[in-house]
């Protein structure tokens, strides 16, 4: 196990991954694809050891475990697409350069840092990873300490696949995040909450390092009277209790128009009854909150309203119901930050103005979902909002679509990753001028007489 004590010991092992990325070695596209197949290796090696991490640091269902070896497609997108993102890009150049050719090149950053979540501990530690590797860097991980199960499991996947002076994982607690943040890194990627995002954009900014920052905050759910109301509940049921809530991209709260609310309100109750049964906490299908701490802010959220489905609670289980609350106001607490828990609070709208209002009265959420048939209100929600990412008529699964860049807006993130997007996040893009020497245009040399005054107008005029 990698456990770094010092803030010593974090320079040395940036100094150690520095002097690797010095060999060149990193650069070679033969080196990355190798790496890549490596990791999709070791990932399908230790499926059932991730599985089980997982489970125990989150009481997930199996299948929801799963979810997390989804980061294997992404090692595969970009073992499949590698060759052709490293191609150098040609750019037309105007007549006044003649002669000459211009490119742009992508070349790799140095060393990067990842700062994983506890939510999705596995899937969200690899998957930037893959554009790390990609993009030819060398990496240090640090996984959550509030998913230790998991934690151990990536440390001991990258010890045994990675030399440590190319990708190395340390473990700890804050004192070992505080140390790593001393360092200086071509780029720190981190995923998590806002307050802790802030601390981490002002340690990078001591050093100039750019950072990615996937945040989360209240993502809306706006549904409209002109929907398929059962396909609609099933749907958001399902993205909002899916990890008991402890998705950054889950419906954080329901906009509803009033005319349908009651009506959804009861498909919603069926739905939760249909996936979990009449006693949600016997339920093998519903994971826990992380931790006691956890558990307790989101609880306290029950307090707000009107308990309309579930409510039940039981601390030294971590459990809280699926349960949605009503009679909500726009001041109570459950609406001030975002829950991050398998509660979910409705309210309702008259006019879609009105819903549109409300929505841009608060920061800009890393997801939005609206529920029509009719496209003009889907323009209109989608076009008179801004949002990191978007589903029409679904939640969550926007995130599964490899070419779809992942990210937030605003306070809810900066930057953004899967597929090409996780390449060029860990990319320069190196722009590169080429010139010939067998001929050469005198019209920006002195003397500056009025005929290239007249010329050099002209060529800025368009």
């Amino acid at each position: 196990m990698t456990l770094l004590q010092t803030s010593s010991s974090a320079a040395e092992l940036v100094r150690a991954q520095r002097a690797f990325f010095a060999t060149g070695k990193t650069q070679d596209v033969r080196f990355r694809l190798e790496q890549l197949n490596r990791l999709k290796q070791a990932i399908l090696d230790r499926t059932d050891e991730i599985v089980a991490a997982v489970r125990a640091d989150l009481r997930r269902p199996e299948f929801e475990a799963y979810f997390e070896i989804a980061s294997i497609a992404e090692v595969s997108y970009a073992i499949k697409h590698l060759k052709s993102w490293v191609k150098p890009k040609r750019v037309p150049t105007s007549l006044e350069q003649f002669p000459a050719r211009a490119r742009i090149y992508p070349e790799p950053l140095g060393v990067v840092l990842i700062v994983a979540p506890w939510n999705y501990p596995f899937q969200l530690t690899m998957s930037p990873l893959v554009g790390a590797i990609a993009a030819g860097n060398c990496t240090i991980l640090k996984p959550s300490e509030i998913s230790p199960h998991t934690s151990a499991v990536v440390t001991k996947l990258i010890e045994s696949t990675f030399d440590r002076e190319y990708i190395a994982c340390v473990e700890g607690g804050v004192e070992a995040s505080q140390d790593l943040l001393e360092q200086r890194f071509d780029r720190i990627f981190f995923t998590g909450g806002t307050r802790i995002g802030q601390i981490v954009m002002e340690a990078a900014a001591k050093h100039l390092t750019p950072v990615t920052l996937e945040l989360g905050g209240k993502s809306p759910c706006v549904v409209d009277a002109d929907v398929n109301l059962d396909v609609a509940a099933k749907r958001i049921t399902w993205g909002k209790f899916v990890n008991a809530g402890q998705t950054c991209v889950a419906p954080d709260y329901l906009l509803v128009d009033r005319r349908v609310k009651p009506q959804l309100l009861d498909l919603i109750r069926h739905y939760v009854k249909e996936f979990y049964g009449d006693r949600p906490a016997s339920s093998s299908d519903l994971a826990r909150m992380i931790s006691e701490r956890h558990f307790d802010r989101v609880a306290s959220f029950l307090d707000c309203g009107n308990v309309v489905v579930g409510g039940h609670v039981d601390r030294v289980d971590r459990y809280i119901a699926p349960t949605v609350l009503d009679n909500i106001t726009w001041d109570d607490a459950v609406m001030q930050e975002e829950i991050f828990g398998p509660i979910l609070p409705i309210l309702s709208y008259d006019t879609l103005d009105e819903a549109i209002d409300r929505i841009n009265e608060r920061p800009k959420p890393l997801a939005l979902y609206v529920f029509s048939n009719d496209k003009a209100t889907q323009r209109r929600v989608l076009s008179e909002t801004s949002s990191g990412g978007a589903c029409v008529n679904d939640t969550i699964m926007h995130l599964a679509v490899t070419d779809l860049p992942f990210g937030g807006v605003g306070t809810s993130g900066m930057g953004s990753y899967h597929g090409k997007a996780s390449f060029d996040t860990f990319s320069h893009f190196k722009s590169v001028l080429h010139k010939g020497l067998w001929f050469d245009l005198d019209w920006r040399y002195a003397p500056y007489t009025d005929g290239k005054l007249n010329l050099l107008k002209r060529i800025v005029k368009g």
